[in-house]
């Protein structure tokens, strides 16, 4: 088993910046992908961001393509998405999660392995 737990969620104003962190610990060695997803109230969840193991590959959705940045350091086990220029219709639960295949990281995450509970992240306008 992995475990997930997220922090670094907030309140902030357009335009401005956050840092969301996600500490991994157990079975670390299963897993080869890491990412994010959001969900906002009343909508489905989608993909945000994905790293890979070696932090050689990523993706990032349209939405957030330039604004935000994911990165990963194996050796404290941690998974950071670096979000700036932040907009109202950023605001949601970010969920950050792992598993094993990198395919999975598109859509809503189906299928995917593990997913810690969430750090809410509200900008205002």
């Amino acid at each position: 088993q992995v475990q997930l737990v997220e922090s670094g969620g907030g309140l902030v104003q357009a335009g401005g910046s956050l840092r969301l962190s996600c500490a991994t610990s157990g079975r670390t060695s299963s897993i080869y992908a890491m990412g994010w997803f959001r969900q906002a109230p009343g909508k489905e969840r989608e993909f945000v961001a994905v790293i890979s193991w070696s932090g050689s590959t990523t993706r990032y959705a349209d939405s957030v393509k330039g604004r935000f940045t994911i990165s990963r350091d194996n050796a404290k086990n941690t998974v950071v998405l670096t979000m700036n220029n932040l907009a109202p219709e950023d605001t949601a639960d970010y969920l950050c999660v792992a598993d094993e295949n990198f395919a999975l990281f598109r859509a809503t995450g189906y299928g995917i392995k593990y997913w810690g509970k969430g750090t809410l992240v509200t900008v205002s306008s």
